[in-house]
């Protein structure tokens, strides 16, 4: 795959990527509330599922993945409802200064699962590799194109994920008192919770 074709996808990718969403509001708000790894470990959980949807594309199942509705659904709904019960508890949590807490940054297995359940489950995300791929790499994808592609998207994620991690990360510097962070925990609480009811009842 030549270099300009490369470069037009990265631009492409790059819009899709860093656009306003649920999934970069909760990887603010993991950071905020839980640290960098946590934003970390969710953004990672995207990019796996965004991976999988190339991969399909790859051996021609996109298709197949948008007709798969029953399985999305479930997928989106669990990770939906995961993020509306890590919202309540953000929100009814007792503040903690971020330099006195404890070490650690959540369920790092469960931030990144739901990231990949919620890409899943995304019918948004087949329709995407649907219109894009087939203008970017014809009809068909050869390995090398695939891993080509997979380093463009990986590029463009530790762009999109890290900048995002670290603006949230800035903002957390400032919690200096209790009071502060308990407005900060329920506005991520409530970005979180909305979030994941918006998935619910988006069709």
């Amino acid at each position: 795959m030549d270099l300009a074709t490369l470069l037009a996808f990265a631009a492409a990718f790059f819009v899709f990527a860093a656009s306003p969403g649920p999934d970069n509001m909760t990887i603010i708000a993991r950071t905020l509330s839980h640290g960098a790894v946590s934003g970390l470990a969710y953004g990672a959980g995207t990019v796996a599922g965004i991976l999988i949807f190339l991969c399909l594309a790859a051996f021609g199942l996109s298709l197949l993945a948008s007709e798969m509705g029953t399985a999305m659904t479930v997928l989106r709904y669990a990770g939906a409802l995961w993020l509306i019960w890590t919202g309540i508890r953000l929100w009814t949590a007792e503040p903690v200064v971020p330099a006195l807490q404890p070490t650690g940054s959540g369920n790092l297995l469960s931030a990144f699962a739901t990231g990949i359940a919620l890409n899943l489950g995304n019918p948004k995300m087949p329709l995407f590799y649907v219109a894009l791929l087939p203008n970017v790499a014809g009809t068909a994808l050869t390995p090398l194109s695939v891993l080509e592609l997979a380093a463009v998207i990986l590029a463009v994620e530790v762009v999109v994920i890290g900048g995002h991690v670290l603006m949230a990360m800035r903002a957390r510097r400032l919690l200096h008192s209790p009071a502060v962070v308990r407005r900060v925990n329920r506005t991520a609480g409530a970005v979180m919770a909305g979030t994941g009811a918006t998935l619910i009842v988006t069709r």
